[in-house]
């Protein structure tokens, strides 16, 4: 039996604990940056960059969270209807968790959001979670293609490629349905409710589709481009590069190999996708773009928890 005291602590504990993380998240990345660089080294960059640009880009980047909240408000019209507030607050947390935790294992956190807070099946927001993701994936590669493109010897087939590469989402909209039906056929009495749960999770029809793949496009095109402005005005050049290592470190955050916080592995993203697209791979002018990759991923970093942050007063989980 627990004391009463005891059962308080433990409610407000539960009730806090998201704002108990983002404080310990911050501390913990604050403890890093200043052991890597030095926050005297981080901010005298920032205040060459100028306040204005700074409180620009942050504004910007937190307004992608808005557009990919509306993203999955248009997914699930009937669940989520009239609770935009309650869903903002439930991509925020999933946002956060997965950017903090290794290997995508936040990602576990949004099909059990939406289960506790609309009710959405496990297996159906788990399927609808991996179609945005491929999504988001397929944004950033066609992105990315279009620099490569652009430097090919050879015009005519790069871009043929990236034609193809561009359709690949409506090919496979357009076969979902023979798909599904032949996975309903193999699969074992039991795991066909599965494939029913999985068909529920994909957008209804081409118009839900269409919405879902422009909103995809629109909140990559910001964020890339804002972090691209970003780093062009830390001085990674070309502006080529810049773009590159924005998609670089934005690439780094859905594949798979995610350290925590993406402490690491968001930096060497952009550090790779800037010289792969132009930057110059001298030893000074590395040591510039490892610096500027850093401020970068601290931005988003800065913007996650300014989204969290907005979020968490916005409709708790009462049952919670």
């Amino acid at each position: 039996m627990k004391f009463p005291v005891v059962a308080s602590r433990q409610s407000w504990f539960i009730r806090n604990r998201m704002t108990l993380l983002t404080i310990a998240i911050v501390a913990a990345y604050a403890l890093f940056i200043q052991w890597f660089w030095g926050w005297s080294v981080i901010l005298g960059q920032w205040a060459e960059v100028g306040t204005i640009s700074v409180a620009s880009a942050l504004i910007l980047l937190t307004s992608t969270y808005f557009l990919r909240t509306w993203r999955i408000y248009d997914y699930f019209p009937r669940e989520t209807a009239g609770r935009f507030k309650i869903l903002f607050r439930v991509t925020q947390i999933h946002n956060l968790l997965n950017i903090m935790l290794p290997f995508r294992t936040g990602e576990t956190s949004f099909p059990v959001l939406m289960r506790t807070e609309f009710g959405i099946p496990l297996a159906r927001g788990t399927s609808a979670l991996f179609v945005m993701r491929l999504l988001d994936l397929h944004a950033l590669l066609a992105a990315a293609g279009i620099g490569f493109a652009i430097a090919s010897p050879h015009q005519i087939i790069a871009w043929l490629v990236w034609t193809a590469l561009l359709a690949l989402p409506v090919a496979a909209f357009a076969l979902r349905q023979p798909l599904l039906r032949f996975a309903s056929r193999i699969l074992p009495a039991k795991a066909k409710k599965l494939v029913v749960e999985i068909e529920r999770g994909l957008p209804v029809d081409a118009a839900a589709f269409t919405r879902a793949w422009v909103m995809t496009v629109v909140n990559w095109l910001v964020k890339v481009l804002v972090l691209a402005w970003a780093l062009n005005l830390m001085g990674v050049l070309p502006m080529a590069a810049s773009f590159g290592g924005a998609l670089g470190g934005e690439l780094s955050s859905v594949l798979p190999v995610h350290a925590p916080g993406g402490v690491g592995t968001y930096p060497a993203g952009i550090t790779a996708g800037a010289v792969a697209l132009g930057a110059s791979s001298e030893k000074t002018a590395l040591a510039a773009l490892a610096q500027a990759s850093i401020n970068a991923h601290l931005l988003i970093i800065v913007s996650a928890l300014t989204g969290t942050a907005i979020s968490l007063p916005l409709g708790r989980n009462r049952k919670l």
